[in-house]
């Protein structure tokens, strides 16, 4: 087990190394870390070594200009400079909540970016401000459309935070597929299989294999095939591309520059790198916080005292990251030795220390 501090600060050390000011570093470590303590690895330091070769390919830039480059009193578009996604993701987040203070609400879009991290934690960001907080991100093409054997689409996940009174906030942060792109590394590691439905083969054959993408297959949308809603979560893919690609002026569909340092970026190009989108909405631009505030405790109460099935309990959004945080705080964080693996010898690499064993 690994304390949450000492992985921190090797995180902060790590990118330290590779020429990003310490602030800078900071915020990435906390992303980081966030996804470890809420049990979600696929987005936390196994996406260090992805980080580390596209800065060996001179693919991400350690010291971005991130700037506003076109805006108006509640919205604005941000190139975040080919920054790590942390980067521009967490001050184009600030910017709309400073535009949502000043105009009821803040929406911000970016281009230029990379790989984020875990979308939730920027939404939560407006939780303190008395604002719900909205992001989303699309990613390079590994999901097929239904119907389709071609990756056109990223897994693009949505978040939005709602504040509640004395309940806790409502967190919902999912992926428009039945899995995560780095939840499939993370079975690879583990050497398990994935439920049919998840992904297919280059032929369109249901697979079970975690690894097809490396073999042609490509990713399913949420709910597998028509017959189980995917072409609904199509759409909400769709969307999330058109906000934060063709608005914000990013690539957007299967141009989108690929995380993997080692495959080729695209032939095309449609716009300046990853895009995201993010919005605040001011609670008191429709009714008083502590009255939402408290509709949101009865709403989550009844929510959670409804009928469950046995052996069971009712959560609501965010429950399960809550909980996962409050353990991982006190008994510390897990890495599977694949991981640590991997770790060791980006520290070797940079000449910083990490311990395997904690």
């Amino acid at each position: 087990m690994y304390r949450p501090e000492y992985l921190r600060n090797f995180t902060i050390q790590i990118f330290e190394r590779i020429g990003c000011p310490a602030g800078d570093a900071r915020i990435i470590a906390d992303v980081f870390l966030k996804a470890e303590l809420q049990n979600l690895p696929s987005h936390g330091l196994m996406r260090i070594k992805n980080y580390i070769n596209l800065w060996e390919k001179e693919r991400i830039n350690t010291k971005p200009d991130i700037k506003t480059i076109h805006e108006t009193p509640g919205t604005a578009v941000v190139d975040a400079d080919g920054a790590i996604g942390m980067l521009g993701a967490v001050e184009s987040m600030k910017l709309a909540i400073t535009k949502a203070e000043k105009s009821g609400t803040g929406w911000v879009a970016v281009k230029n970016s990379n790989h984020f991290g875990i979308c939730g934690y920027y939404a939560t960001m407006a939780i303190e401000h008395d604002m719900i907080g909205i992001s989303m991100t699309h990613a390079n093409p590994t999901v097929a459309p239904p119907n389709s054997i071609e990756r056109m689409l990223g897994t693009n996940p949505i978040a939005m935070a709602v504040p509640a009174s004395k309940e806790p906030p409502f967190v919902a942060d999912f992926s428009t597929t039945p899995i995560t792109r780095g939840k499939l590394g993370v079975a690879a590691k583990k050497g398990e299989k994935v439920p049919f439905g998840y992904v297919q083969d280059k032929k369109g054959i249901p697979s079970d294999n975690p690894d097809i993408l490396k073999k042609g297959g490509s990713m399913l949308p949420l709910g597998g095939d028509i017959q189980g809603g995917s072409h609904k979560a199509y759409a909400l893919a769709g969307m999330v591309d058109i906000l934060s690609g063709v608005l914000s002026g990013a690539n957007f569909g299967p141009f989108i520059p690929p995380f993997l340092a080692y495959l080729p970026l695209p032939e095309i190009q449609t716009g300046k790198g990853m895009g995201h989108f993010f919005g605040a909405i001011r609670i008191d631009a429709f009714q008083k916080p502590e009255v939402f505030k408290n509709r949101m405790d009865k709403w989550i109460s009844t929510l959670r005292s409804s009928k469950p099935v046995e052996g069971e309990k009712v959560r609501i959004p965010g429950d399960i990251e809550r909980e996962a945080e409050i353990k991982n705080i006190k008994n510390g964080i897990s890495l599977l030795p694949p991981i640590q693996k991997e770790l060791k010898e980006i520290a070797d690499k940079l000449g910083v220390a990490f311990y395997t064993e904690v």
